[in-house]
């Protein structure tokens, strides 16, 4: 078969597995994004994956420099690649991108285990623990307190039920 055959089969199947799937981003018809853990999760990650012209045969090009990435560190966005490329070295001449994607799934703790935790989240954690939630609740909402004249104008405008006459927010289109 041609490549071309082989990619428009392979892009086929990627639409019919990942459809409805959120992680799953067709960016084209040759490049396709991933996202491997929810999109919460500190040690989530981002894959790219395009096709070259002579894809099945020859390596896919694997990225990982999209902005959802920004936290990871580069060791660790290399390792990640080094290990895909293993994975793609072993897969060569066959459709592999499910292949990738599962594989990079089933592999994520492995790929995160060096990557610290977001040090941010877990200062301002610790002082929202800390600030006391005692003088909240001493203090009681004071009712705002109406004067005669603003009284006697909300009177005005509604009826006895304290409801607004019908139209009363009728724009005149026509002057």
């Amino acid at each position: 078969m041609a490549a071309n055959e082989d990619q428009e089969m392979e892009l086929e199947a990627l639409r019919s597995i990942y459809e409805g799937d959120l992680c799953f981003r067709e960016l084209s018809p040759v490049s396709f994004q991933y996202r491997i853990g929810e999109s919460g999760d500190p040690k989530a990650f981002l894959i790219e994956v395009s096709w070259p012209e002579t894809y099945p045969q020859t390596a896919p090009v694997i990225s990982m420099d999209a902005f959802f990435n920004n936290t990871i560190s580069s060791a660790i966005k290399q390792s990640i690649l080094d290990k895909l490329m293993v994975e793609v070295e072993a897969n060569l001449g066959t459709a592999m991108t499910y292949t990738l994607f599962e594989y990079a799934k089933d592999n994520k703790e492995v790929f995160m285990e060096n990557q610290p935790v977001n040090t941010v989240t877990s200062v301002s954690n610790s002082i929202a623990i800390g600030t006391p939630d005692v003088p909240a609740s001493k203090k009681k909402d004071k009712k705002e307190q109406l004067s005669k004249t603003q009284k006697r104008k909300l009177a005005d405008k509604t009826d006895n039920k304290g409801e607004l006459p019908r139209g009363w927010n009728w724009v005149d289109v026509i002057k």
